[in-house]
């Protein structure tokens, strides 16, 4: 039977940027577990054991109770430890503070975006370009809402104000507005004081944030002394109220991507509405690994976890940051935070000078990235007109240092040979 069958009922759904990346790849012979490969295209951070952090938690108990599904908001033991966590990572002192009403558990990052934008009315929500590839059919499915893009120049380090922020609300007329921070993939960072006044407009013209800070333990500008961390909740004032919704899980600050475990913290309306879209769209995450994952959310283990990630990848991000500039690939802005580089190489030699062309030849020497045109979030490919981003591609410091050597080693021969003819 012919790959191009076209079976009733059914349209053809696009894969994510690193999920059609590992697809071509695995055409070419990859497989995870051969060292052979080098996968720069990875979302997720290498998982082993890091020089001072915890002990990885590799065995889960399954009590008999816990055969049964899980609610699907979450036990409501890990959903009081998490609103937990924020309060002592974020909240100290403050008269508002999260409770376990104030979480929903959710089986992935994907799950957790879905269940939001299902349940979102008839609104304008605005996006960022470039950002987070998966939004692009997340905007799509759901047709209640109108995605608006927002654009930001690499000319400007794609910095976009609280002043910017505020007419695009009032001009755009938004009432939700999608972002990661730090972003996925240029990894600029809104913190601080900015954050907070970011927060401030949003609570004062009634637009709601919608911010993925799975990226947020992942922070390269903190301040000496502190925690490494950042989020949006440090700014909230009344948890109920303000319309500020966080998404974050293991995946990638805790490390553990197969857990599959995420959560969104927001206004209690909130949560009992994305709760209940969940109970139509996935029924809810897994009951053994909730409760597995409890002392995984203790302060002391969450704080020696994130300096043993700052530590190590600080040290990546800075060696392979360095060493893809003297390569020729240039960044707009050095990534303030995720494990990310984001590469314009338009000044390589032909056809490196383009994302695709790029990722194309970089397969070929066992080399996996992402081309940029996947981050062009464009729902329904609506816009025709080439991406802007076509001679970018994102490139993850996520594995190991041993692998992020013989990656930049290949990629120095690759661009050798080309720039001789």
């Amino acid at each position: 039977m012919s790959d191009d069958v076209t079976i009733p009922a059914f349209r053809a759904v696009p894969r994510t940027g690193v999920i059609y990346v590992t697809t071509e790849a695995t055409r070419r012979g990859y497989r995870s577990s051969d060292p052979d490969w080098c996968n720069l295209g990875q979302g997720q951070p290498e998982t082993g054991d890091l020089p001072g952090a915890p002990p990885r938690l590799n065995t889960v108990s399954i009590d008999v109770a816990d055969m049964e599904y899980a609610p699907v908001a979450g036990l409501w033991d890990i959903r009081e430890a998490i609103a937990g966590l924020y309060n002592r990572l974020y909240r100290r002192g403050m008269p508002s503070q999260y409770s376990a009403e104030n979480v929903c558990l959710s089986g992935g990052g994907r799950a957790a975006l879905t269940r939001a934008a299902a349940s979102l009315g008839s609104v304008n929500l605005g996006h960022f370009l470039p950002d987070y590839t998966a939004y692009e059919e997340l905007l799509d499915v759901f047709k209640a809402f109108t995605a608006i893009p927002i654009l930001l120049e690499g000319e400007r380090g794609y910095t976009f104000t609280h002043e910017d922020l505020r007419r695009e609300v009032q001009g755009r007329g938004l009432s939700a507005l999608l972002f990661s921070n730090p972003c996925n993939p240029t990894g600029k960072l809104v913190q601080g004081d900015e954050l907070a006044r970011w927060v401030g407009v949003a609570r004062e013209l009634e637009c709601t944030l919608l911010i993925d800070e799975f990226y947020s333990h992942y922070i390269w500008t903190g301040r000496p002394g502190h925690l490494p961390v950042e989020s949006a909740a440090r700014y909230v004032e009344d948890v109920n109220r303000d319309p500020i919704v966080l998404f974050d899980g293991f995946t990638k600050n805790w490390r553990y991507p197969g857990w599959r475990m995420t959560w969104t913290v927001g206004p209690r309306q909130v949560i009992d509405t994305v709760a209940s879209a969940g109970s139509f769209l996935d029924g809810g995450g897994s009951r053994p690994l909730q409760r597995a994952a409890i002392p995984l959310l203790q302060e002391d283990v969450v704080v020696a976890e994130t300096h043993a990630i700052h530590t190590t990848f600080r040290e990546k991000r800075d060696r392979f940051h360095s060493r893809l500039e003297r390569l020729g690939i240039r960044t707009d802005r050095a990534p303030d935070g995720t494990f990310y580089v984001w590469g314009n190489v338009s000044g390589l030699p032909a056809p490196l000078n383009d994302g695709m062309g790029f990722f194309r030849a970089a397969l070929e020497e066992k080399i996996i990235a992402v081309p940029g045109e996947f981050f062009d979030v464009n729902p329904g490919k609506r816009r025709a007109r080439p991406s802007r981003f076509r001679n970018y591609v994102r490139l993850s410091f996520g594995p190991s240092m041993e692998v992020l050597e013989k990656a930049l080693g290949r990629l120095e021969n690759l661009i050798l040979r080309h720039s001789r003819g």
